[in-house]
């Protein structure tokens, strides 16, 4: 009890009513106004920043307008191969001679391309409709390469024209180059089945991996040129010092951005 008069005659005592209150320390609000520039800033971020993340998905690079393989119309013994391989041919090139009953039968180009694979070798047996060379579809050596990239279903619809995309190049160690850099070109409306990813690709096997988990979606990625040894540009300052080729596999990321990437929740 006496400790309570001692408290109220103390707060009734006239004594020191003219010293200032302190109401903070200056740490104080320095700690104050910090909080506060960082919460206006955090406002600020959520109304108006957006989140990025990445689609991750296989792809291949190529050009743009794909391979065909080529079958042999007839049955029989190859007894010449007219061409090797990286050779750019024109529609109706013969790529080799097969001899059949009635005679010796050239197996001609359908579409001018550059050959970039020869299944038959001289002496070898061929029969109706087996695969003989595959055939790239382009007439000048120097058409940029682009990357086609097969995305789940699921994930396609996220993906805008013209996002960035980083491209890790199976051939290229990654630790020391870097990824390439690329944008998306263009999106495939439907996704693709097994059967035309590899007329377009002109390699069933390859469209068997690409379609091992359901029918992904096509993204045409235009990749960036640079004056870099390899003619594209990297994440690293030069890239490596040698031209990346068509047919090689690649894993893309391609970039995503969400406008509004906090749901506020009000009471």
């Amino acid at each position: 009890m006496q400790f309570r008069q001692k408290a109220l005659s103390k707060l009734q005592s006239p004594e020191e009513l003219d010293l200032p209150v302190r109401f903070a320390r200056p740490q104080g609000r320095l700690v104050l106004a910090v909080t506060v520039v960082v919460m206006a800033a955090a406002c600020f971020w959520a109304f108006t920043g957006t989140v990025s993340s990445k689609v991750s998905a296989p792809g291949i690079l190529t050009h743009a307008g794909g391979s065909y393989l080529l079958q042999s119309p007839v049955a029989g013994q190859v007894t010449d191969v007219l061409v090797e391989e990286g050779r750019t041919v024109s529609s109706g090139t013969p790529l080799l001679v097969v001899r059949t009953e009635q005679g010796d039968r050239p197996v001609r180009a359908v579409a001018g391309g550059r050959v970039t694979t020869l299944f038959a070798t001289t002496g070898s047996v061929v029969t109706t409709g087996a695969d003989v060379a595959t055939v790239e579809r382009v007439t000048d050596s120097d058409e940029p390469l682009v990357a086609m990239v097969y995305v789940p279903g699921g994930s396609a619809s996220t993906i805008q024209v013209g996002a960035s995309v980083d491209l890790a190049v199976q051939t290229v160690p990654r630790e020391r180059f870097g990824v390439l850099r690329g944008r998306v070109a263009a999106v495939g409306r439907a996704p693709q089945t097994q059967a035309q990813i590899g007329n377009f690709l002109g390699d069933s096997a390859r469209a068997a991996q690409f379609a091992r988990q359901g029918n992904p979606v096509a993204v045409l990625v235009k990749l960036k040129r640079s004056s870099g040894p390899s003619g594209y540009a990297w994440s690293s300052a030069d890239g490596p010092p040698h031209p990346v080729d068509s047919g090689t596999p690649v894993t893309a990321a391609v970039h995503l951005s969400a406008e509004r990437p906090i749901d506020w929740l009000l009471p």
